[in-house]
């Protein structure tokens, strides 16, 4: 799974050298994202590319009240075209979720885990995600999950789960909401090259979401 990330200043940088517009978003940078937050979203609304803030935990269109977006922070690729809660946004709320890498977590004792913190040698990652938008009266909210997929061999010994991160050349095609070919879109959904991350463990200082400081991505000795 993906439950804990970072969307640093490296992410908005980025983005601006690219002359997107970021526009008076509601969300700051932050070092330890956790589900819930809101987190930095990318789609586009008639063709053009729109940043929003959005909460991380996605709520249906239909659900009665937003108190499920906590356990829907991720959406595994095997299922995500059939499950109801996913298959509509999957066909035409396709998104991304930007950030510069991300935490998971290694059993290394019976009630001790080893943090680390992943990311790509280069510019920051873009998740594959899903977005909706949840309406009740007056009242709205716009929400977002993270596709995952099996890991990669490197990263499958700290969790058998990866985000699904995107190549820059299927990004354009991943955002296309009149593009529905299930098949194109599930060959996306699919392991990250092992060549291209870096994996470091870091304090369990990450642990907590209350610490947001440079300090949760530094490394440290690994646990045996």
């Amino acid at each position: 799974m993906c439950g804990r990330y970072v969307l640093g200043p490296a992410t908005f940088d980025y983005w601006a050298a690219l002359r997107a517009f970021l526009g008076p978003l509601d969300i700051r940078a932050s070092y330890n994202v956790a589900p819930t937050q809101k987190v930095l979203v990318m789609h586009r609304m008639d063709q053009e590319p729109v940043f929003k803030a959005m909460r991380w935990g996605l709520v249906p269109s239909w659900a009665r009240d937003t108190r499920s977006s906590y356990r829907m922070i991720n959406a595994r690729s095997e299922t995500v075209a059939e499950k109801p809660s996913f298959r509509d946004a999957f066909k035409r709320r396709r998104c991304l979720i930007l950030a510069d890498g991300y935490y998971e977590w290694r059993k290394v004792a019976r009630s001790s885990k080893q943090p680390y913190y992943i990311y790509r040698k280069g510019p920051p990652l873009a998740f594959a995600g899903l977005w909706e938008r949840w309406e009740q009266a007056s009242d709205f909210l716009e929400s977002c999950t993270i596709i995952t997929t099996q890991a990669n061999a490197p990263l499958a010994r700290i969790h058998d789960r990866m985000p699904v991160i995107l190549h820059p050349d299927e990004i354009e095609l991943w955002l296309d909401s009149e593009f529905e070919n299930a098949d194109k879109l599930q060959k996306m959904l699919r392991p990250y090259p092992e060549d291209d991350l870096e994996q470091v463990p870091v304090s369990t200082f990450v642990n907590s979401p209350q610490n947001n400081t440079p300090a949760c991505t530094e490394p440290v000795k690994e646990a045996e």
